[in-house]
């Protein structure tokens, strides 16, 4: 995917699963900036594209001619997108120096039967900012769009699975959604299309079901969505987006969020039933527009 008016020299490739939730957020902020890169698709059942990497995970963001290594290999939505916020906003800073500034420390998380160790990066979700700082938001405004940014991260992101794979009919249009999107008649062999589909259909089905007690959504997990949506409206408090007149991180994951499930019957009863759809059509313009590509424009690294 390439921008002509991309100035900041960066060779990027985006590991990818093109539906899932954190990795429409990376797109939504490349495609918004007007930043060009390489998709590689992975395969969902091998994964064999990304086996060279510690990290197992999509989405993975590889830059490369940069660092002693020749690439940096970013990992994690939140981070992916903090660290190119503060790429674009502050002209003085190499995306490899950057990125040292989001340390990760492994956590022990307990389970019923047993424990496993997550990676976590505390401040992710933090921009790094030197002495030329381009950014002239309040401190306010910053911390807005940081906890907007969590919430969804962490609340909206778990009303998706629930909903698109709510009845066994649903998750398997939605795989056929998936399908359609992801171009698998292209990517995959008939036989391991039709697997992904039913296959992972059913199982997405009772995954949905333990994701809505898990979160403990309401009985009818249209009605969490809508809760979900409403919520969003009322962050906007009547402006066109979180960002004000341009769309911020915020605005960028939420709607990286909907693009994922955008051609299911859950995303067509939340702008149905919610005030949604607005915010939606106006983001949509704009990142297909590539309205933040002036700041892609000039950049030049020390």
């Amino acid at each position: 995917i390439r921008f002509d008016d991309d100035k900041t020299g960066l060779k990027l490739t985006l590991f990818q699963f093109v539906t899932c939730p954190f990795c429409c957020k990376v797109r939504a902020m490349l495609n918004y900036n007007g930043i060009s890169y390489d998709v590689v698709e992975v395969n969902s059942i091998t994964r064999d594209e990304i086996k060279w990497s510690k990290y197992k995970k999509v989405p993975i963001l590889v830059a490369q001619g940069v660092g002693e290594e020749g690439y940096v290999q970013l990992n994690d939505s939140t981070v992916i997108m903090s660290v190119l916020e503060s790429y674009l906003n502050d002209k003085t800073v190499s995306l490899q120096k950057l990125l040292t500034f989001y340390p990760t420390m492994d956590k022990e998380i307990k389970g019923r039967f047993r424990s496993k160790t997550v990676t976590e990066t505390p401040n992710k979700n933090f921009l790094m900012f030197q002495d030329h700082l381009t950014d002239k938001r309040t401190p306010e405004e910053r911390a807005e769009e940081r906890r907007i940014r969590v919430w969804v991260d962490t609340v909206f992101v778990h009303l998706i699975s629930p909903n698109v794979y709510r009845t066994m009919s649903e998750s398997l249009d939605t795989f056929q959604w998936f399908s359609k999107a992801g171009d698998w008649e292209t990517n995959f062999t008939g036989f391991q299309r039709n697997t992904i589909i039913y296959i992972g259909g059913f199982v997405m089905y009772f995954v949905g079901k333990k994701l809505k007690r898990k979160y403990n959504l309401q009985k009818d997990v249209r009605e969490s969505l809508y809760e979900g949506g409403n919520a969003w409206v009322n962050f906007l408090k009547g402006r066109k987006f979180v960002g004000g007149d341009q769309p911020n991180l915020a605005d960028l994951s939420m709607y990286g969020m909907l693009t994922a499930m955008e051609g299911t019957e859950a995303f067509r009863d939340l702008v149905d039933n919610t005030k949604l759809k607005p915010w939606y059509d106006r983001t949509k313009t704009m990142v297909e527009g590539h309205q933040g590509a002036n700041r892609a424009r000039d950049v030049t690294r020390k």
